[in-house]
């Protein structure tokens, strides 16, 4: 039985990973350069016609300015994520990559560690690419805002761990659906992403705080703003606190599944 330390040849998992993603560049371009493009304007234009603008923090903000942020919070969460669910689990099931590197020197939790960081890695890229995209529309204060791409990282990882744990425990390709509609979307629409969370009942404030991604968006918005606080470091020790429990218990199912 290999031992389950994590060296440093994960990083060997990460580099395989990026040598494919270097093949298929163009690809992974496109979305986080035309993303934002499409959401800005339905959203942005269309029904920020209709809302006009949004109180933050005391300063009156367009809806653009609002919603602006948290996409990039939202590219964060989808690229981590589906790249360690969806795609770690192609890799594992129908590709059968994961046997190949089990069968070098590599541990299982080496390989499971190595797509978790490529995840967030993934993340980052994303990430530079729509923050270039929407500081044309001079809502992004900088310098603050070049703190998103280590906050990327984080967030890649956090929700890289969870995607990995749900790759664990999915019988099949198909069932991600349930995380996705059980998990995934009710983040995207109750965690502050497209209205404050004053507009919800009290209850569902509670519940949308649970979210990983509503203390991912309060940082992405704020930072993206140009707002500054200690009180922002409370939503990063969530964070780190969240991949702290899903990081080593995505290193352990995946173990469990990979060795029978």
């Amino acid at each position: 039985m290999r031992s389950s330390v994590i060296s440093g040849r994960f990083i060997k998992v990460w580099q395989r990973n990026f040598t494919v993603y270097q093949k298929i560049w163009k690809i992974n371009f496109i979305p986080p350069l035309l993303e934002p493009l499409f959401y800005l304007f339905a959203f942005g234009t269309g029904l920020g016609a209709l809302v006009g603008s949004i109180v933050y923090r005391g300063s009156t903000v367009s809806y653009i300015g609002y919603i602006a942020p948290a996409l990039i919070g939202i590219n964060m969460m989808y690229n981590s994520f589906f790249e360690t669910t969806y795609a770690s689990f192609v890799r594992m099931y129908y590709q059968k990559t994961f046997d190949a590197m089990l069968a070098t020197p590599l541990s299982i939790h080496e390989i499971i560690t190595g797509e978790i960081v490529w995840g967030a890695t993934k993340s980052v890229f994303a990430t530079a690419i729509m923050l270039l995209v929407i500081s044309f529309f001079g809502i992004i204060h900088y310098p603050a805002a070049l703190s998103l791409l280590p906050l990327a990282f984080i967030g890649g990882m956090a929700f890289g761990s969870v995607g990995m744990f749900f790759t664990s425990v999915m019988p099949s390709i198909d069932s991600f659906n349930l995380p996705i509609f059980l998990f995934i979307t009710p983040m995207f629409l109750f965690s502050g992403t497209f209205f404050p969370l004053e507009n919800l009942p009290m209850w569902a404030q509670k519940v949308a705080f649970v979210f990983p991604l509503t203390h991912l968006v309060k940082m992405t918005r704020a930072l993206s703003l140009g707002y500054v606080e200690t009180g922002l470091l409370l939503d990063l020790v969530y964070l780190l606190i969240f991949s702290a429990i899903f990081f080593p218990l995505a290193l352990h199912r995946m173990r469990k599944r990979l060795i029978k």
